[in-house]
């Protein structure tokens, strides 16, 4: 790869991603403990609150690995470009990366949907009762 500093560039870019994602699953798993410790507590919704946790958590993983991936391609294309080899691999550690990074977007965009369903739910429960 002739331009070894691109894998890195995108990397501060879905740190933000990572920061924002773990939030979620900070502000749900409270969410998650405050339905818990209700008396009246809905088998069902906490029940739906732990797959979106287990969601979340998937996506930061792909997100993760998307991390990694491109800051070994940086790191492997610049060794290879300071030694003057033509060592081309490092490309396919990038799109490997920037493949975990979509599949980690796709889930926290399903996460999204599933989210305002859910809330939806409740609010119908709520007005029902």
């Amino acid at each position: 790869m002739e331009n070894w500093y691109i894998p890195a560039t995108i990397i501060p870019g879905i740190g933000l991603l990572i920061l924002s994602t773990s939030n979620l699953l900070i502000n749900l798993s409270t969410e998650i403990k405050g339905l818990i410790e209700q008396d009246g507590m809905n088998q069902n919704l906490i029940e739906q609150k732990l797959k979106q946790l287990k969601f979340l958590n998937s996506a930061m993983v792909f997100l993760y690995i998307g991390v990694a991936s491109l800051v070994i391609s940086a790191l492997v294309s610049g060794l290879y470009k300071s030694a003057d080899s033509n060592f081309e691999f490092s490309i396919y550690i990038s799109i490997a990366g920037i493949v975990s990074v979509l599949l980690g977007l796709i889930i926290l965009i399903i996460y999204s949907f599933r989210a305002v369903r859910i809330r939806q739910q409740q609010f119908h429960q709520k007005t029902n009762n």
